[in-house]
């Protein structure tokens, strides 16, 4: 097999990168270009990544034992490998309290996607989760791919269609379809599952957007490579209209990306773009290719997994 089998060449261009309309992260909206680079059709799956760790004994982040001096402070008794593991509680709760569907789980990993106890059966074309940021590094590389960049990850999910809201166009689900997996319901207790699914869905689900690529938004949050900033900002994100548009753009030092919540823990945030089957009208509208989120490069999830490119 090719490295470019089961990718797309997306010709290089030059796009609106970032929304004015949605979350303060994603402004200012601001013109960008990008050369030409191929990406993955879909999401890395459950059996690719198998491979990968047959072929080199990679052990991923979830499954080592933290290093306590690395968390200042740790409860002893969370000193064990694992990983976030969402739930769905019984009613309403408060939204700003994650911890109401959020728990670390001893034993989740990408073997074990719900926790100990739980398998992969039947999820071989599911997208591989609970892949921290090292993982998904080690295994591009294997690959002799890269992670995206934030700006080529957007340009790809866009499909060519500049200025849409989704990947489809400007309406979430036209005539009623389900275009992409993400959470029917009030989040995070009730899930209609209009779109079939509870989870993660097989990553040719859903239709293919204009690049011929599937899950850009919905289904898992993916890495990028660069690191976050609480908004578009510099030589990066030059305004609309205005002069000297960014070519192939990175975001910025890895100091920038901290938690300014947590001053006391230096670790970097990078890029997730996407959405996930957990983003939902009433919370999180991020099933969008403009939608970023900061994420600590140490921290996996039950719906978080990436795609690789070649430039």
């Amino acid at each position: 097999m090719g490295k470019t089998d089961g990718m797309r060449r997306i010709a290089g261009g030059q796009f609106m990168m970032g929304s004015n309309d949605h979350y303060p992260e994603e402004a200012p909206a601001h013109h960008v270009v990008v050369d030409d680079f191929w990406i993955d059709e879909t999401p890395v799956t459950n059996v690719q990544f198998a491979a990968f760790v047959a072929a080199t004994g990679w052990v991923t982040l979830a499954e080592q034992t933290p290093d306590p001096a690395d968390y200042p402070g740790i409860l002893p008794e969370m000193i064990q490998p694992g990983s976030l593991v969402s739930h769905m509680p019984l009613g309403p709760v408060p939204l700003h309290d994650f911890s109401q569907w959020w728990s670390f789980e001893f034993g989740a990993n990408w073997r074990h996607p719900r926790g100990r106890g739980s398998d992969l059966a039947g999820l071989d074309d599911h997208p591989v989760v609970h892949i921290a940021y090292a993982d998904a590094e080690a295994y591009a590389a294997w690959a002799g791919k890269s992670l995206p960049t934030e700006a080529e990850f957007e340009y790809a999910a866009r499909g060519d269609l500049e200025g849409a809201a989704f990947a489809w166009g400007d309406e979430l689900a036209p005539n009623g379809a389900m275009l992409a997996n993400y959470w029917q319901g009030e989040f995070p207790w009730q899930n209609l599952a209009l779109d079939g699914y509870v989870g993660t869905s097989p990553v040719r689900t859903f239709p293919a957007n204009g690049y011929g690529l599937f899950d850009m938004v919905g289904n898992v949050w993916e890495w990028t490579g660069d690191w976050f900033a609480a908004h578009h900002t510099g030589k990066e994100a030059k305004a609309a209209g205005s002069c000297c548009i960014p070519r192939n753009p990175r975001g910025p030092l890895k100091e920038s990306s901290f938690d300014p919540c947590q001053p006391d823990i230096a670790i970097g945030r990078k890029v997730l773009k996407g959405g996930s089957h957990l983003c939902a009208e009433n919370y999180c509208q991020r099933y969008r290719p403009a939608a970023r989120y900061a994420q600590p490069v140490d921290t996996s999830t039950c719906h978080v997994g990436f795609r690789c490119v070649i430039r």
